[in-house]
């Protein structure tokens, strides 16, 4: 068993939480980065979500104890951060600026990496080889960084940051710089890692459809404060609404609805109807049979994430 899970299960005897922030603060000079915030990590993947400038950024670098807390605590395993050593090799950290050596090889950068972690040389090289197949730079692997595309770099900073077998890793905006097909790609590698490797995993993102897609839990922070924490899931259940989308004849279906009673209206090009019971499907179908619609998608309006900021509208 790695040297870091041994560790773990000493922690997690006396501990429930992975990470854990007890009225955080953290100010620079009048500037208010965090401003008493609280809130646990526990196992699995759970995204910080929130806008540029929210307080991301400051709230990973106070539990790698690269910056000290104003007020408050922020705790790894029971343990500070600041002050101990043993819990910071619990974690693993990928930054979100241009960091890496340009002239290095990924398979050497890795090894070094894994060898100032404290595994042994032979062991470092192996375990760098088994990472870099795992993010898919098997055959990349001895070209120089700097020739590197701007996905395969974001591969490499995901690669060292579980090149030690951390307990938990700590993505700040692993996606930015991605076009739609590697941004997808990367979010795929991240879900793989948290399933493969039993690795929990801190997504800090301004996405919401990163988190939307590849989260279990949710902490959303909004200048400097918790504004929601929770299971993603209690933000994108269905609701009551159901939405019907057809290529024409919107006009005679919602007319066919009302016939019978049902209430619809038109939402962008969609149509919406507040969902009584369950005859009423039956009843939509037969009003599309009857104005002949080219029928694409009916089903419940799910929340979304975005309501959380729309709340406030």
């Amino acid at each position: 068993m790695p040297f870091s899970n041994i560790l773990l299960d000493g922690m997690l005897s006396r501990m429930t939480s992975l990470l854990k922030a007890t009225n955080l603060t953290k100010h620079y000079g009048s500037t208010i980065a965090l401003e008493s915030v609280s809130f646990e990590v526990e196992e699995g993947i759970t995204g910080l979500l929130g806008s540029n400038g929210a307080g991301k950024s400051t709230a990973i670098k106070l539990f790698l104890g690269l910056l000290k807390p104003t007020s408050g605590t922020a705790e790894v395993s029971g343990n500070d951060p600041y002050e101990s050593v043993e819990s910071r090799t619990l974690l693993g950290y990928m930054p979100e600026g241009e960091c890496l050596p340009s002239s290095m090889t990924a398979s050497e950068f890795l090894t070094h990496m894994a060898q100032i972690s404290g595994l042994p040389p032979s062991h470092a090289r192996t375990r760098a080889a088994d990472i870099l197949r795992h993010v898919g730079l098997d055959e990349e692997r001895y070209r120089s960084i700097g020739e590197y595309s701007t996905g395969m770099k974001q591969r490499v900073k995901l690669a060292q940051a579980l090149v030690h077998d951390p307990v938990i890793v700590l993505l700040d905006e692993p996606t930015v710089g991605l076009d739609p097909g590697g941004r997808e790609e990367m979010l795929k590698l991240i879900r793989r890692t948290g399933r493969d490797f039993g690795i929990s995993i801190i997504l800090s993102t301004h996405l919401m459809g990163d988190v939307e897609s590849t989260c279990d839990r949710i902490i959303v922070l909004d200048e400097g404060r918790v504004k929601e924490a929770g299971d993603v899931s209690q933000y994108t259940q269905e609701t009551q609404t159901i939405f019907i989308d057809v290529d024409d004849k919107r006009d005679e279906l919602i007319a066919a609805l009302t016939s019978r009673g049902i209430e619809a209206s038109l939402e962008g090009s969609s149509i919406a109807v507040q969902q009584e019971n369950e005859d009423q499907y039956d009843q939509i179908r037969d009003a599309v049979v009857e104005v002949d619609a080219q029928l694409r998608r009916m089903a419940p309006r799910r929340h979304q994430l975005s309501d959380i900021f729309r709340g406030d509208q």
